[in-house]
């Protein structure tokens, strides 16, 4: 999702969002795919709020396409880019979840490639992808224009847990993980070396939680964390984040402590009597200190809110 998003529904100037108010770039996939590993090529977002990082798998026998930009004329510019580097052969496309700049330029690839989702990835477009075309309209003009005319796109395939592909000499392991960041979370594992994350994990930002009551809640923190632990375990070579920079294991350490702090400190404060907005700002000021070259601090209070709300009601 954005770096600077407000709520479905709340997306007028008082919400948030600033994006409007700022000379941002518009959120326009760019430049050439670059190796970060054999077969592996990365779009990288260039830290343009609303562009994701894009990943090509390039195989013997197939191209499986990561994550797509948000809005048709993203979508045909990722697939431009997989048919040149396919030169004739199938092409699959997944994306990492449903939110708009990871996704939502499918329609372009329907017909051209064969399009994979997980289950709860699907649902939870079915669910909410007419109300974040809306929000994202509210973001400002440039948003807007990128995202007229979105039709949201079924899948081809849908997978249970876990499903593999192979492409010819490159193996992609797809596995859903939510709830987490978004109630379908996946990750792509490429030959046991290469994961792409999406927003599960962004290189020195704030993570993105996406608590919008009342009309989002799926977030799930601290299973999030746990999906973290999962992650690091894995020990891939090479980090793919759904925003900022590729990188390695560290980040998935560095995002899962964050969170845990935050877990811990709205814990501690809800249970000494202190208000959901008392310890928001408390959490806030703390995480920007010790997190202090990290981006779009923004985000903590949604975080600081989700754990508040799970956590025990003082005793």
């Amino acid at each position: 999702m954005s770096i600077t998003e407000p709520s479905p529904g709340t997306a007028s100037a008082n919400s948030g969002s600033n994006v409007a108010e700022q000379a941002a770039p518009p959120p326009v996939v760019c430049g050439e795919p670059a190796e970060v590993a054999d077969g592996v090529l990365v779009i990288p977002d260039g830290r343009v709020s609303l562009v994701p990082n894009v990943g090509f798998v390039v195989g013997d026998h197939a191209v499986l396409v990561i994550d797509t930009g948000v809005g048709r004329r993203n979508g045909a510019y990722v697939l431009e880019h997989a048919k040149r580097l396919a030169a004739g052969r199938p092409v699959f496309l997944t994306t990492t979840h449903f939110h708009p700049e990871h996704g939502f330029g499918a329609q372009v690839f329907k017909g051209e490639a064969t399009i994979i989702y997980n289950r709860p990835q699907r649902d939870e477009l079915h669910r909410k992808g007419a109300a974040y075309i809306e929000m994202f309209k509210g973001l400002g003009p440039d948003i807007a224009a990128e995202i007229a005319g979105v039709e949201l796109t079924d899948p081809d395939v849908i997978y249970d847990g876990q499903a593999e592909i192979d492409l010819g000499g490159h193996r992609a392991v797809l596995h859903s993980w939510g709830p987490a960041h978004t109630a379908g979370d996946q990750t792509v594992l490429v030959d046991d070396r290469v994961l792409f994350g999406g927003d599960l994990f962004e290189t020195r930002m704030f993570p993105i939680v996406p608590y919008f009551p009342p009309a989002d809640t799926d977030v799930d923190a601290s299973r999030w964390i746990t999906v973290l632990g999962q992650l690091t375990a894995l020990d891939p070579a090479i980090v793919v984040p759904g925003h900022g920079e590729v990188t390695g294991v560290s980040l998935i350490r560095d995002v899962r402590d964050y969170l845990d702090y935050v877990r811990g400190e709205a814990s501690r404060l809800r249970a000494s009597g202190a208000s959901a907005d008392d310890a928001a700002a408390a959490i806030e000021q703390g995480a920007r200190v010790r997190w202090d070259n990290w981006t779009n601090p923004e985000w903590i209070g949604y975080a600081a809110r989700a754990f508040y709300r799970a956590s025990s009601p003082p005793h």
